[in-house]
């Protein structure tokens, strides 16, 4: 693995080579300073050359769109494509330091408190395993590279032009605290409240008279006329209760509180009931009335038939309330929990949505198709969610209140970790590992590693982490060599 970073990294270095010579990295050497302080101030948009990309303040890191000119006359410098230059660093050594001079410099400016800053080492410029405790140069006679005291001590902050911020497209936005949902799609189908269900069926043995006018399909009411019943056992039981309320009171009550129980045993209507101890008559047939407000699904009787006992006659549903049934695969049944609210979208309404909570998690799988069922319950007031109906569901899985969370496009996924560019601000930045947790709306929460208010840099990251990458491979080539050896 050393073997196959070492000639990336010279040669990414080799490249750099290049950009030192013209200016584009800060902290350039004595002879580098040298030839951009011996540069003419030429015009400001010279005749031939690249695009002007900005132009930039002589001395200082100030910068403009337009030409301009400084306090004391002199033009900004035009910044063309390609040489993205950064003003000389003012806490570099002064340019008139010798190689090979003993001792550690202090650059003037830029400590904690403004004070000088001193030099730890020197490093190769190439990126090469070879530092100097003073300034010297390489075989190509290029000046090493000045580390100063409190300056990327860890060895992970990348620094990057402003100029090339701007040309690259960096951008970097702050970590808050935001509401993590991600939507969880899946196909349902309505179905039908199990709990507003009824049948029509008899406890004894009967012959139908009539039915009425009530097809499948219809919307019926609670108490409605179904049909009229004759039943042999309903009047022997009918004559019972009628003998026993004729006897005088006192001495035949608990033989008319047994009759009557027999009747409500046989499933006998209350009215039915009501209407025997007030005529003291036995009713020849008596009606059957709806149990509740409803549809009919089924009609399953016809004047005259005879019905045994436990024939459904007729099956009704409330449809004022439906459920949607959900079949979600089995890697989502973590994200969902009850309560959740949930959107549903009929395939034959297009574009109506009906919005519900999850009642129920299934407690099984499907196994053949490893698939985790979820109910909603929803309002159908006007009965346009039809039993059956395909529906499509989206849950907003995730909720549970603000979390700290980054752009998505902020982490940098290599499949073993995540990693964020935190922006350190004055074109510093700093890679930083974290934990992830939720991800939904674009964004995602992070557990560890950085804390609301940090900025982390969301376009561009990946230029800034390459960087940084390449510095690492050069800190593994240098670990086992103490900083202030030279190199050979």
């Amino acid at each position: 693995m050393l073997a196959a970073l070492v000639p990336a990294a010279v040669g990414l270095a080799a490249a750099g080579h290049q950009a030192v010579r013209a200016g584009w990295i800060p902290g350039l050497g004595p002879a580098a300073a040298l030839e951009q302080q011996q540069q003419p101030s030429g015009p400001t948009r010279p005749a031939t050359g690249g695009r002007v990309l900005y132009y930039r303040h002589p001395d200082r890191p100030e910068y403009a769109p337009e030409p301009r000119r400084t306090e004391d006359g002199r033009d900004f410098r035009a910044v063309r494509a390609g040489e993205d230059a950064e003003p000389p660093d003012p806490a570099a050594p002064p340019p008139t330091a010798a190689a090979g001079q003993t001792g550690q410099p202090l650059a003037q400016g830029g400590g904690a408190e403004g004070g000088p800053r001193r030099v730890l080492y020197y490093r190769n410029p190439m990126g090469l395993p070879d530092t100097s405790p003073t300034p010297k140069k390489d075989s190509m006679g290029m000046d090493y590279v000045p580390v100063y005291e409190g300056e990327d001590a860890d060895g992970t902050t990348v620094r990057v032009a402003p100029g090339r911020i701007q040309a690259t497209g960096v951008r970097s936005e702050p970590v808050a605290r935001r509401e993590v949902v991600r939507p969880v799609r899946a196909p349902g189908t309505v179905q039908l409240d199990e709990r507003r269900v009824a049948v029509v069926a008899l406890r004894a043995e009967a012959f139908v008279e009539h039915v009425e006018d009530v097809t499948t399909g219809d919307r019926v009411r609670r108490g409605q006329p179904l049909l009229r019943l004759y039943s042999p056992d309903v009047v022997a039981a009918g004559a019972q209760y009628v003998s026993a309320l004729a006897v005088a009171p006192g001495s035949g009550m608990a033989n008319a509180d047994g009759a009557r129980r027999r009747l409500e045993n046989l499933g006998v209507p209350p009215q039915v009931l009501a209407e025997i101890e007030r005529t003291r008559r036995i009713p020849a047939s008596f009606v059957w009335p709806a149990p509740r407000d409803g549809v009919v699904l089924e009609r399953n009787v016809s004047d005259g038939m005879r019905t045994p006992a436990g024939e459904v006659l007729f099956r009704m549903a409330d449809l004022s309330v439906v459920w949607v049934v959900a079949d979600l695969p089995e890697r989502e049944l973590g994200s969902v929990a009850l309560g959740q609210v949930a959107e549903v979208r009929p395939r034959g309404l297009p574009g109506r949505a009906f919005t519900g909570r999850i009642a129920l998690v299934y407690p099984q799988l499907n196994t053949a198709t490893r698939t985790a069922r979820v109910r909603i319950e929803l309002p159908n007031p006007d009965g346009a969610l039809l039993p059956g109906m395909y529906a499509e569901v989206e849950i907003a899985a995730g909720g549970g209140g603000p979390l700290v969370a980054v752009p998505a496009s902020a982490v940098i996924d290599s499949g073993t970790r995540q990693v964020v560019i935190l922006d350190r601000g004055e074109g510093r930045f700093e890679p930083r590992e974290v934990k992830l947790g939720r991800r939904g709306g674009g964004f995602v929460e992070v557990r560890e590693g950085v804390a609301e208010g940090d900025r982390v840099v969301v376009a561009a990251n990946f230029l800034i982490d390459a960087e940084s990458n390449l510095r690492a491979a050069l800190r593994g080539l240098t670990a086992a060599a103490p900083a202030g050896e030279g190199g050979k």
